[in-house]
């Protein structure tokens, strides 16, 4: 083993590395297909180069070669396809056609003197001779480089994102370093200058590349960096390079007197403890500047959001904070969050808390949402490329969802058992790099006080909202007992006032019978004088006295019969089995109010039905009901010309019913009251004018005798009462 084997030694191991990576961790991508092709072929290169370096023999180094070469050519096509799969370039398969059926004619020409024809010693090893069409080879290798150096570049100014334009300049400087460091071979190969390969040196590329790989996931692997591998990588590369010391040191000390004695590997070993320690840890906070800058800043970060959220109870307060923290640690540029509010109807809503936002324009989600059942779903951050998948899978294609998964790289629940109080929506880096573990470790813990505090104080908010509601209720209860109470003085007066009533119609029954004695006296007085004056012999009676006579005669009788109506339906009784004659009922009704419209224009007609069968009940009671119906009818008008009351009776053979009605002309009852005209105590009249008893008291007595109380009413159109009573004897 020499000094120079240990560059392309170095570099063949990080090929072999980034192989297996993209083997092991890598998807079943064509891009990573044609990666891993790309390694293998470049590790092609470098075991040649070792092998080289190592062996004794010019012969085997040119069989070496011309094999390596059967190989080589193809990485002009791979490189061709790689970038242009990278790039999402279509449509120029023409030219991979061309690159390979290239790398077909060299890898025809490799074994021949015509490519390769000898190999030269170096004190760096063999190399290569160049044959007349090797730089057939070497114009195609320039010709690529170039071509892939104005793609990624092109690219670079293309690119709006600060993460894939990182990434781009990562391969650029990875892989396009890596080509230029290889094409500088030629001038060795092609005798121009005498010259260690520069292509040994691709362990150099390579280490910037994998810093991209693990940094910004460059193949979309889903590999963030972490500490343990990059010191296993820095412990790997200190080894090597303690391997190369002691190398040199061997081949240098090898002459000398001590080279055999203890001397030697003591003074290795203070080397080692003295000097490398101190290397390494140098090293290791170089690293950590470098990938983990930013680590304490969170811890601090974490530290201060602990202590201002701990006792707040206002979830406006703690979105803001939440916000805030994780906008200026992890430097952002996007960064929403959307906060569980919960309505007074029983439901959730998520908000977004970015209070500079118009009201207008904020985003909400419902809780069957599925953008917020997909947090549910998924107990822990979610990637932009899973974000895609479910907005695919579940058809998340409402503006909301659209809207606020835009620039989103990583989401992050706010759950607190099985609530999910938020959810927290970040964007892309200022810097442009990528998320590590250490950020999501981080922000997941955020999110987890965060949610802690949300919960305390939703459940503050509910419990005052409660509170709240408690009061409320018992004010409204005190309301309700107040006005039952009010309603129950109202009644006791409405009552006291009902008794008065009956009382007053007690009195006047008493004296309608006080009443009727003199007025059948009167009367047989006034007949007796009229026919005796027609049988004295003296001289005729004279015509006016006898026609004063007789009005006074008429005017008693009037008087007489209204006594007796107001009798019939002031007698008391609870019989319900007498014979009554519905027509009978009505006109007493009609002659007891007609000092109430007489002076009026009001028009009331009677279509009585001739021959009208009897119904077994109270004469009293039914009277009342008449009285009431028409009594209401009269005061609904207002008693003009235009002014009419019809009532009518009829007998409907099929129901075996009597049937009574009154129609008039008034202004009808509104809808708004017509559920509420039979219940006791209802009126729309002023106070002291009504007692809302008649039409309750009206539908119970018609109850009681079997029958039916209805109404239809049209507003401006007036009103038609129907009592409809079962027949006494059924008619033919």
């Amino acid at each position: 083993m020499t000094l120079y084997s240990f560059p392309p030694l170095l570099s063949l191991f990080c090929f072999i590395s980034l192989a297996l990576l993209t083997i092991l961790r890598g998807a079943r991508t064509r891009l990573n297909h044609l990666f891993f092709m790309l390694c293998i072929l470049a590790g092609f290169i470098c075991s040649n180069y070792v092998f080289s370096s190592l062996t004794r023999s010019g012969t085997h180094a040119l069989w070496a070669s011309r094999i390596e070469h059967l190989f080589i050519p193809l990485l002009l096509p791979l490189y061709i396809a790689f970038f242009q799969e990278y790039l999402n370039i279509t449509g120029r398969k023409w030219l991979l056609r061309f690159a390979f059926g290239y790398a077909g004619l060299l890898i025809c020409l490799a074994p021949t003197d015509l490519y390769i024809t000898h190999m030269v010693k170096y004190p760096f090893g063999f190399i290569a001779s160049a044959g007349p069409f090797y730089f057939l080879f070497a114009l195609g290798e320039a010709v690529t480089t170039i071509y892939i150096l104005i793609l990624v570049c092109k690219a670079i100014g293309r690119e709006k994102t600060g993460v894939q334009k990182n990434r781009l300049k990562y391969v650029l400087l990875g892989f396009g370093s890596l080509g230029f460091l290889n094409g500088l071979n030629f001038l060795t190969i092609l005798g121009l200058v005498v010259v260690y390969p520069p292509g040994n040196f691709s362990f150099i590329p390579l280490a910037i590349f994998a810093v991209g790989l693990f940094k910004h996931d460059l193949l979309d692997m889903g590999i963030l960096i972490k500490k343990s591998l990059i010191y296993s990588c820095l412990t790997a590369l200190l080894t090597c390079l303690y391997a190369v010391i002691v190398i040199v040191a061997n081949h240098l000390f090898s002459g000398f007197i001590l080279s055999d004695s203890l001397l030697i590997p003591v003074g290795f070993f203070l080397l080692i403890t003295f000097i490398f320690g101190p290397i390494k840890s140098g090293i290791q906070h170089l690293v950590d500047k470098l990938f983990f800058k930013r680590k304490y800043d969170y811890q601090a970060a974490l530290k201060d959001l602990s202590r201002q959220i701990v006792s707040e109870l206002d979830t406006g307060a703690i979105g803001k904070q939440l916000l805030s923290v994780a906008q200026n640690a992890m430097r952002v540029e996007h960064c929403a969050l959307f906060i569980r509010q919960p309505s007074q109807k029983g439901d959730v809503a998520y908000h977004n808390a970015a209070l500079s936002q118009p009201a207008g324009r904020r985003i909400t989600f419902s809780a069957r949402d599925n953008m917020v059942l997909l947090f549910k779903n998924q107990n822990r951050p979610i990637s932009s490329e899973t974000f895609l998948l479910e907005i695919n899978k579940q058809n998340l294609s409402s503006t909301a969802a659209q809207q606020a998964v835009k620039g989103i790289v990583w989401g992050f629940p706010l759950l607190f058992k099985e609530n999910l109080n938020g959810f927290l929506l970040l964007g892309e880096k200022r810097s442009g790099d990528l998320y590590t573990r250490e950020d999501l470790d981080l922000l997941e813990t955020l999110c987890s006080q965060s949610a802690l505090a949300l919960e305390n104080a939703l459940s503050y908010r509910q419990i005052d909202r409660l509170n709240n509601q408690l009061e409320k209720k018992v004010a409204d209860r005190t309301k309700e007992l107040r006005a039952a109470l009010k309603e129950k003085e109202e009644t006791q007066e409405q009552l006291i006032r009902s008794e008065s009533l009956a009382s007053i119609g007690q009195l006047v029954a008493g004296v309608a019978h006080e009443l009727n004695n003199p007025l059948t006296t009167a009367i047989s007085l006034v007949q007796s004088t009229v026919e005796d004056m027609k049988e004295f012999p003296g001289e005729p009676l004279d015509e006016t006295t006898a026609e004063d006579l007789a009005f006074v005669e008429k005017e008693l009788g009037r008087a007489k019969a209204i006594v007796r109506s107001l009798l019939g339906l002031s007698r008391q009784t609870d019989t319900y089995k007498e014979k009554v004659n519905l027509n009978a009922v009505i006109k007493d009704a009609c002659r007891i109010l007609h000092n109430q419209y007489k002076h009026t224009d009001l028009n009331i007609k009677t279509v009585f039905s001739a021959g009208l069968p009897d119904i077994l009940g109270n004469f009293a009671t039914l009277g009342q009901v008449a009285l009431n119906i028409l009594q209401n009818a009269i005061q609904a008008v207002p008693g003009n010309r235009e002014s009419r009351i019809v009532l009518s009776t009829r007998y409907e053979i099929e129901a075996c019913e009597v049937v009574f009605e009154c129609s008039d002309t008034g202004p009808g009852i509104p809808e708004s009251i017509q559920k509420d005209i039979f219940k006791p105590f209802f009126t729309t009249k002023e106070v002291g004018q009504g007692t809302g008893l008649g039409l309750y008291l009206s539908h119970e007595i018609v109850r009681k005798h079997g029958g039916n109380l209805s109404f239809e009413s049209v507003i401006n159109q007036g009103s038609r009462f129907m009592v409809r009573l079962p027949a006494a004897v059924p008619l033919n």
